[in-house]
């Protein structure tokens, strides 16, 4: 089964012994959710003391190198994962207050439609409206492995001075853009769905449920990234 999620790959479940206690979908949405409190409660810490929002710009820092250890040792997740959750509601909070004062009440806005993206996600996955099929996988993966080098060509060539249009102006392309961001950030979510079952089909140590909670919750961060950079490009287009 081949993946975007930076997270997850087809070798995810290989390469460790299996023991009596395996993971479950249940346990994996459990861990999930405790992840996904400690991120908005650190988010929100921000909003309700202001100074921390200084410590919180530089905070992406230790949560990226946390990601990449989690990915390279994923036996340490339950230790790993919620300290990342920790300092990566930090950084968070610190962009959406910035975001917040330019725009109030745009980031609350993007929090409620992640979440309903993510369930209507759910919905779909479940009800099998949305199936992880090879081409689908192939053609998601491919997406987002453009926009991943979009993005990164887009930041090289900032580093000279050169803003891309379609990043950080808010045109109708640019826009359109974002929309199209967004849907496959959105899509993102069925890999992740299909890897929890598929660790549990397959009787995944139950540490595995820590790093799909992770895993689950990189495609979230980044869905929301993606929504909050939809709404700021609409927010200036309409005071255009």
């Amino acid at each position: 089964m081949r993946t975007s999620n930076p997270a997850l790959s087809p070798n995810t479940f290989t390469g460790f012994s299996y023991t009596d206690q395996a993971m479950t979908v249940q346990g994996a949405v459990n861990k999930s959710a405790l992840l996904l409190l400690i991120t908005i409660i650190s988010a929100t810490s921000v909003w309700a003391v202001p100074g921390l929002s200084a410590i919180g710009i530089f905070a992406s820092i230790p949560a990226f190198i946390l990601a990449v250890i989690t990915v390279f040792k994923q036996e340490w997740a339950r230790i790993t994962t919620p300290i990342y959750a920790l300092v990566k509601g930090l950084a968070l909070g610190s962009l959406s207050w910035m975001i917040h004062r330019v725009y109030p009440g745009l980031p609350v806005q993007a929090v409620v439609l992640t979440f309903g993206v993510f369930f209507s996600m759910l919905v779909a996955y479940r009800s099998g409206m949305i199936r992880a099929t090879e081409k689908f996988m192939l053609g998601v993966a491919a997406a987002t492995g453009g926009i991943a080098i979009f993005y990164m060509i887009s930041w090289i060539i900032s580093i000279f001075g050169v803003q891309n249009p379609l990043i950080h102006g808010s045109s109708l392309m640019a826009i359109g853009f974002s929309v199209v961001v967004v849907i496959i950030a959105a899509l993102n979510l069925i890999f992740d769905f299909e890897f929890i079952q598929e660790g549990e089909r397959i009787g995944a140590p139950q540490h595995m449920e820590w790093y799909a909670a992770f895993s689950l919750m990189v495609t979230l961060v980044w869905l929301y990234m993606e929504i909050l950079i939809l709404l700021m490009k609409l927010a200036r287009r309409s005071q255009d």
